[in-house]
């Protein structure tokens, strides 16, 4: 349960981070760097949440299902 929880509060955070940039993309134009920083902690966290999966799959925590 604390693994869906910690997916969805990354997922959360990736999309804020999103929205962030395209928010500094349209504002800024071009002006500052804080739509490539946006982008690049998007970048950041989303490899966070690949590299939590991989290790919740392998531990045991997390078990693909069927459907």
């Amino acid at each position: 349960m604390i693994i869906k929880l910690a997916v969805f509060i990354l997922l959360l955070i990736i999309l804020g981070s999103l929205g962030s940039g395209l928010f500094f993309l349209i504002n800024d134009r071009g002006q500052n760097r804080r739509m490539v920083k946006a982008l690049t902690l998007r970048i950041g966290l989303s490899v966070a949440l690949f590299v939590l999966l991989m290790l919740s799959y392998a531990v045991g925590l997390i078990t693909p299902h069927g459907l």
